[in-house]
């Protein structure tokens, strides 16, 4: 399996995400070498917080997922928009995040997908996704964007051809839709920006994901968490 920039900020970001919100332990100086770390309750504020990192599903609407594997499933089918996603099993990070691989179909290109539990539920949310075959270096998870976006990175494709769409969280179609070209048979660079309107919501995401020439369909996508602003 690959690994990406957009994957490895994307754990970084994880382990960091509000502890106290996601249920975690806070750890506090003491005087004594025997007072032990205490657990805070989760603050509605840092549930909010912890939330606000998500992709998938939308804060604002009542879908929650009770497993990592019904949040990916319901991310490619909803979110994506792959026809009959193959899901894999979940693999364990730490205690409370994984990933879990989606395929259009049985011999497709593979689409990693993390999750985390977040808010007072420990339901399953999506952070982000990373294809086999598309590398994004710019943006970073969870950079400002404003518009217009500039997309940068590393890519194969049918034609060279990848799709970008710029989303905002609660809203189905995107902000800005587009492409960006880069190799046609081996890995190569694109770079090129992508204007899209001014969205309602504080966050959103950058999806770029690549297309079955025989019908259309979404074969792989990376998906990175932005702000706007």
């Amino acid at each position: 399996m690959r690994t990406s920039s957009f994957r490895v900020g994307v754990v970084l970001m994880a382990v960091t995400i509000v502890s106290v919100g996601c249920g975690g332990v806070a750890s506090h100086p003491s005087s004594t070498s025997t007072k032990a770390s205490t657990t805070r309750a989760p603050t509605s504020t840092s549930i909010a917080a912890a939330l606000s990192t998500a992709v998938w599903p939308w804060a604002a609407s009542n879908v929650r997922y009770s497993t990592p594997t019904d949040a990916t499933k319901g991310f490619a089918s909803d979110y994506l928009h792959m026809t009959a996603p193959i899901i894999g099993p979940f693999k364990q990070g730490d205690a409370r995040s994984g990933e879990v691989s989606v395929r259009a179909s049985a011999t497709g290109p593979e689409t990693t997908v993390l999750v985390r539990q977040l808010g007072a539920d420990n339901s399953w949310w999506v952070l982000g996704a990373a294809a086999a075959d598309i590398s994004l270096a710019q943006p970073i998870w969870d950079a400002a964007l404003k518009s217009p976006a500039v997309l940068a990175g590393t890519s194969v494709a049918f034609e060279g051809t990848v799709q970008a769409q710029v989303r905002s969280d609660d809203v189905t179609h995107p902000l800005g839709a587009g492409f960006v070209t880069g190799g046609s048979t081996s890995r190569g660079p694109f770079s090129g920006s992508l204007s899209f309107s001014s969205p309602t919501a504080q966050a959103g995401a950058v999806v770029l994901f690549i297309r079955s020439a025989k019908d259309g369909s979404v074969l792989e996508a990376t998906v990175v968490r932005v702000r706007f602003g």
